[in-house]
């Protein structure tokens, strides 16, 4: 067989994520469909209706990461015009000649952190790209940087100790429905599967960093992968010098990319800074002078005007539903209008607000927008470039970005259609009276499978805890076993699907922006995977037996 002829036998074998996604789309929809026709309770079976509009509603439902996106493949693009990424890698690739490997443990280390704490996720996106060139760079490959990124933040999220959107949302669930939960507990479990899941993750990356090194070349990517992975991040001649000459001297850099790597680094740092929920976490610092104003408002008959029928001037009638003074906000009453509205205004929402108008540690995809933005201006000017250049520049950069936005939205597209039909919520319940009356080593195991299944169809860690909690959780308590177990149960669950599950955006945008198919990705990692999988069911059976 020839060299072209295994070239299109690789081509012919492989699918894009857009396939996989849509074929998951369609395929959940006549699932649905049959239910639905069956008569099955609580599934609303799919229309066709619901299906081609289900990617332009996950387009609506991640318009904030989407544009976000948008942004930071312009600001990637302006800060490659100045030459200083390229310089900047090679500079640190010429220090740590001989050393790369250690990038992996310290920067999944890092990013672990991220996942334990706050449950970094989608703010890992940009990442993606930048780790991609540097492991390249190094004389690894881009599904290294991708791995580094995913695997790094995802056993974090898996081994969640703190983290405000996981273990937060599912405690807040349960306490809402008077289940007493020891937060203690859950932190030892969150660092025992922590730690253990990233030492388990750090030995598989290196193992295979070490062997992309050693046959200098990559063991999983495609032949196409690797053609597309060399266009985009193939080494220019400094940094190939930096990767194998130890007597090379040091690539220099201007004055200027040195500023802009300065300011480059700042723009992570800050957007890394601002995600993390502070309050949540007991730190008020960049919250510490906000005010708001208690507005306490005086209702009466005369003060509303029927916006909705029936006739409220019947006192039998039913709810019906008023605008109050034209605000937009709508209040249901029974008969007679008569009472005080009270609502909570925000005066000022503390002095790191000033920029964007959300505090730090408030911040979210449109505020990341916003600074990405203003950065890409700032280097623009540091680095010289003029302004029709920078304007060509981030567009084409921004361009760039098309696919990995259009991925995002299909992959958003799943759970949108899951929400419209019910099938989660069918299975969840079903689940859950299936498990009632299990034994501790029983339920445990098996609670975690229906955690794995779930998490397909709502990748979302706390729509996940908002969910489900309330229903196991409270089921956990009912037959004496350890909640705080099954809060555990559910962390690593979902962690774990979120690192392999295409409906999530993220994954599919940081693979697609790393040049790495997500049947790669399965390949590569579906062995950690399964051991990731078995550990943390070992450690969390044995953890509800010992505490229920």
């Amino acid at each position: 067989m020839t060299t072209d002829d295994v070239k299109k036998s690789r081509k012919k074998r492989s699918i894009s994520s857009f396939s996989i996604l849509l074929i998951m789309l369609v395929a959940l929809a006549i699932i649905t469909a049959i239910m639905g026709a069956a008569g099955v309770e609580g599934v609303t079976g799919a229309t066709i209706a619901n299906v081609v509009t289900a990617p332009v509603l996950g387009f609506e439902d991640a318009i904030g990461v989407c544009i976000f996106v948008f942004v930071l493949g312009g600001f990637l693009g302006i800060v490659t015009e100045t030459g200083a990424l390229d310089a900047g890698i090679a500079a640190l690739v010429h220090k740590l000649h001989g050393k790369e490997l250690w990038l992996i443990p310290i920067l999944m280390a890092i990013f672990s952190i991220g996942g334990t704490t706050y449950g970094m996720c989608e703010e890992t996106v940009p990442f993606y790209l930048l780790l991609a060139a540097t492991m390249v760079a190094a004389g690894f490959d881009s599904l290294t940087g991708a791995a580094v990124v995913l695997l790094g933040a995802g056993v974090g999220v898996m081994g969640s100790t703190v983290n405000p959107f996981a273990v937060g949302v599912a405690v807040d669930a349960l306490t809402g429905i008077g289940v007493a939960v020891n937060q203690g507990i859950i932190i030892a479990l969150g660092l025992i599967i922590w730690l253990t899941s990233l030492i388990i993750a750090i030995i598989f990356v290196m193992r295979y960093a070490k062997k992309v090194k050693a046959d200098k070349g990559s063991t999983f990517l495609s032949l196409q992968e690797q053609q597309d992975m060399m266009e985009t991040w193939g080494m220019n001649e400094s940094t190939e010098e930096a990767a194998t000459d130890d007597t090379a001297q040091e690539p220099k850099m201007t004055g200027r990319q040195k500023w802009s790597l300065v300011v480059f680094a700042l723009t992570f740092v800050v957007m890394i800074v601002a995600f993390i929920p502070w309050e949540d976490l007991g730190v008020n610092v960049f919250v510490s002078d906000a005010t708001s104003e208690t507005i306490v408002e005086q209702v009466d008959s005369t003060m509303v005007s029927e916006i909705a029928v029936p006739d409220a001037a019947d006192p039998e009638a039913d709810p019906t539903t008023y605008a109050i003074d034209g605000d937009a906000t709508t209040v249901e009453f029974f008969g007679t209008v008569d009472g005080t509205l009270t609502t909570e205004e925000t005066v000022n929402p503390g002095w790191s607000s000033f920029l964007t108008g959300v505090p730090v540690g408030q911040w979210y995809f449109n505020e990341a927008s916003c600074w990405f933005f203003l950065m890409a201006l700032i280097i623009g000017l540091i680095g010289g470039v003029g302004e029709s250049r920078f304007v060509k520049t981030f567009l084409n950069g921004a361009a760039d970005m098309m696919s990995v936005v259009l991925i995002i939205a299909v992959a958003r597209s799943i759970t949108i259609l899951m929400g419209e039909t019910g099938l989660d919520i069918w299975i969840l319940d079903n689940a859950a009276n299936a498990l009632n009356g299990m034994a501790p080593f029983v339920f445990a195991p098996l609670s975690f499978l229906l955690y794995i299944v779930l998490s397909f169809l709502i990748p979302s860690s706390s729509g996940m805890a908002t969910v489900s909690m309330p229903i196991l959780g409270g089921l956990a308590a009912k037959l004496n076993l350890s909640v705080e177990t099954m809060v555990m149960i559910y962390s690593a669950g979902n962690g774990l699907v979120n690192l392999f599950t295409p409906t999530s955006g993220a994954i599919m945008g940081g693979l697609a922006l790393a040049k790495v198919d997500y049947t790669t990705w399965l390949k590569f990692g579906a062995k950690l995977f399964i051991v990731l999988g078995v550990v943390c069911v070992v450690i969390l059976t044995a953890a509800m037996v010992i505490l229920s």
